[in-house]
């Protein structure tokens, strides 16, 4: 028999400003020691040199991770013009360059394509699974890696600043799966002049903004302490997609205990995704059928 995890039975949403040079699953770490949880897990991964926000999701709060991850999401980056690079980032080798340089309405007009629902490729060095083996230890090991292009829906991708004739800004909403790293490679190749991210970072994701994150530091100087518990977002807010559906307590009875159970009514259709409340608690996640909702999801009251 497995050990069990100690920790409290903490369930929410902590939003962190992730720093450069951290990466997504260290901050999971950290922010488990701090609040003493027992379950932690986190809603889109960062690169490690990547900033702004992750959503680290606490207890049962870890059961709505797939709708912050399916979530839109918003980024700025900042492009290098003129080079490109093994890894499509800053971190990596210049593989490539050119003395051209496009001017800020070709760059308007280059943006166009790359807009509502692109096909992309993944960066080479990337957490994409080939054969059960991560792409970039591949990449790595020196085999050249091959990967699929995967839909992207992009909604909006702007040109934010132009800092000097090498550098642009772009700002980026997109949905679920979106490498910001091959924006700017594609863009630089559209462009003919080659491009690899220079910074990038999140600006907000589903419900949750950079305005509402912690550092690092800030929960290092709250950790252990009730302080960092006022900072949780409830574990609803992770729902915020999904329309809610109201219960009475033998619905909630019934959905807890993993059968249908009733609800109001309400103007969701047959089929659709919804959430159960009662007294504003999440009860389950599940679909709506008839005066129903067929739990797919339960959460421990």
């Amino acid at each position: 028999m497995g050990r069990k995890r100690k920790g409290r039975d903490i369930s929410g949403w902590l939003v962190v400003d992730k720093p450069a040079g951290m990466t997504s699953t260290a901050v999971v770490n950290k922010v488990r020691w701090a609040m003493d949880a027992k379950k932690a897990g986190h809603a889109g991964t960062l690169d490690p040199e990547a900033t702004g926000v992750l959503a680290v999701a606490l207890g049962e709060a870890t059961k709505t991770v797939p709708y912050i991850t399916d979530a839109l999401k918003a980024y700025t980056f900042t492009v290098r013009l003129g080079q490109a690079t093994n890894t499509d980032d800053a971190e990596g080798e210049v593989i490539a360059s050119s003395d051209a340089r496009p001017s800020d309405d070709d760059i308007k007009q280059a943006l166009t394509p790359f807009l509502g629902d692109i096909m992309q490729v993944p960066p080479k060095f990337s957490a994409v699974k080939i054969d059960g083996q991560r792409a970039y230890k591949l990449a790595r090991d020196g085999e050249d890696v091959e990967l699929s292009a995967r839909p992207l829906w992009v909604e909006e991708l702007i040109l934010v600043d132009r800092l000097d004739d090498d550098h642009v800004v772009l700002e980026m909403t997109c949905g679920k799966g979106g490498y910001v790293r091959s924006i700017a490679r594609d863009l630089g190749a559209a462009l003919g002049c080659h491009g690899h991210v220079k910074e990038l970072r999140r600006i907000w994701s589903g419900p949750f903004e950079v305005e509402d994150g912690l550092s690092v530091d800030q929960i290092d100087e709250m950790a252990k302490t009730e302080a960092l518990d006022d900072y949780l977002h409830p574990l609803e807010t992770g729902l915020a997609d999904l329309p809610e559906l109201k219960c009475t307590p033998e619905g909630a009875t019934r959905l807890r205990n993993g059968n249908p159970g009733m609800v109001l009514a309400s103007d969701v259709e047959y089929g659709d995704e919804a959430w159960a409340s009662l007294d504003g608690k999440a009860v389950a996640v599940g679909i709506y059928k008839s005066g129903e909702l067929h739990p797919s999801r339960v959460f421990v009251a």
